[in-house]
């Protein structure tokens, strides 16, 4: 494979061999962009990881979020260990052309719903913290209980 000077020997040298070294840009690689194809781009390396999307431990939801693009600051803050550095080498396409432009990152998936020509967002349902109900349970429990206690004791002294 031809190289341009901007590509030192070193950074061919990967296990794959240098024979099987791709340069791609970062706008070949945003077209994989979609659960039934994902490539995602980890510190200057290009991945397809449309078969790990099932088996992944964060969830497919994680990956599909950077499809396409550069996905190094999310697999750095992660916190990835080892074994996860390497099993990148098994979804390994090639690498990234270091002279093309990165594609803006899009902008995250919103609900809208439209009616009568007026745009309205929705926002995703709330969860319910389990710390503010816990509180709360307790509470009830708490005065529910100083209740029967007084009340009982009121009964008991008649």
């Amino acid at each position: 494979m031809i190289l341009g000077p901007h590509f030192s020997d070193n950074l061919c040298q990967s296990s794959m061999g240098i024979s099987d070294n791709k340069i791609l840009s970062f706008t070949d690689v945003s077209v994989h962009n979609n659960p039934k194809d994902c490539w995602v781009i980890i510190n200057a390396k290009a991945y397809d990881v449309t078969k790990f999307l099932d088996d992944h431990p964060g969830g497919d939801e994680v990956l599909l979020q950077v499809a396409g693009e550069d996905a190094s600051e999310e697999f750095e803050s992660a916190g990835h260990g080892s074994a996860a550095r390497l099993m990148l080498d098994e979804y390994y396409v090639g690498e990234i052309d270091p002279l093309s432009s990165p594609v803006k990152k899009r902008a995250p998936p919103t609900q809208l719903s439209v009616k009568r020509n007026t745009v309205t967002p929705q926002l995703p349902p709330t969860t319910n913290k389990p710390g503010n109900n816990h509180f709360i349970i307790k509470l009830v429990v708490f005065f529910l209980a100083l209740g029967m206690a007084v009340g009982l004791g009121l009964y008991s002294s008649n």
